[in-house]
């Protein structure tokens, strides 16, 4: 499906997810805002993590759409007042908002005990308020347009626990508190936005095998063998908004891995345990939050 004229903003668009969402929109003819704090190698200092937004924002030239690139911290509003002006006054409208990135804490991860409960403000404002507020920014847009949406990568963690702890296989508490928040937000303003047809969609990636996720799991002796690539999560995102119809997702949390095979946007028989014919068939172990569109069968 062809978009051409259409923008989407995608925040954390240097690497992973946001890097996934914004080369599928790309591919499916959107031009695209890429905002992050990285923008380019200098700001990596010494980060182990590859990705820059001006390599992001190269790659969608390649696919022959516009790229605007926009520094954007989750941590500071005028950062993010800066992007939203950037992306209108770049290419002047904003069609497709995803909320992708997150507080990013320095250091290993840690028990409650162990945390400074000024993580959990950092951790809430960048996580969930974040978003929030740049669906602010952008709805009076939307409703010039006649309508938007905004796509929310939510996580599993936000409803299901893990066995095990922080650092050693499971996320911090920090982590599932706010994405557990996060989650709440299609629901709660799915309802709300529909007299303006904008569609809030949270899109859960199930487990992504991002740049970050690698060198963490590496660096705790974790196999990520089973990990997803970011085409999963980006695929259904693009697809959801080149939808003629919107708003039929507006309210629901969307299973990408589960989902990109219904779709056919992916060869399903390549998806990895528990995303992939192995555990077809079997009841679901996990549901996700919300009303959904496809269940989780593990979280791993």
């Amino acid at each position: 499906m062809s978009t051409s004229g259409k923008v989407a903003f995608v925040t954390g668009a240097s690497r992973g997810i946001g890097r996934g969402c914004a080369l599928h929109l790309a591919r499916a003819g959107f031009d695209v805002v890429v905002a992050a704090r990285t923008v380019n190698e200098a700001d990596r200092g010494r980060s182990r993590v590859p990705g820059t937004l001006e390599a992001t924002a190269a790659e969608i030239r390649d696919i022959g759409r516009s790229a605007v690139v926009a520094r954007l911290d989750v941590l500071d509003r005028a950062s993010m007042d800066a992007a939203v002006e950037t992306a209108l006054s770049e290419l002047g409208r904003i069609d497709v908002l995803v909320n992708n990135a997150i507080f990013q804490p320095s250091g290993p991860m840690r028990s409650f005990e162990h945390t400074e409960i000024d993580e959990y403000d950092k951790s809430f404002a960048g996580n969930v308020l974040a978003g929030l507020y740049l669906i602010k920014l952008v709805l009076p847009t939307f409703k010039r347009l006649g309508g938007g949406l905004v796509v929310n990568v939510t996580s599993g963690a936000g409803q299901n626990e893990t066995s095990k702890q922080p650092g050693d296989g499971g996320w911090p508490f920090s982590y599932s508190i706010t994405k557990a928040a996060h989650n709440r937000v299609a629901p709660g303003l799915g309802k709300e936005l529909k007299q303006y047809d904008v569609a809030v969609v949270n899109l859960e990636p199930g487990f992504v095998l991002t740049e970050r996720a690698e060198v963490t799991m590496r660096e705790m002796g974790i196999d990520y063998g089973n990990g997803l690539a970011v085409d999963v999560p980006g695929s259904v995102c693009a697809y959801i908004a080149s939808h003629p119809h919107p708003m039929a997702f507006s309210g629901r949390t969307v299973d990408a891995p589960q989902f990109c095979v219904w779709a056919d946007l992916v060869e399903g028989r390549s998806l990895p345990h528990p995303y992939g014919p192995s555990n077809w068939g079997y009841p679901p172990f996990n549901s996700i939050g919300g009303t959904a569109t496809g269940v989780a069968s593990t979280t791993p």
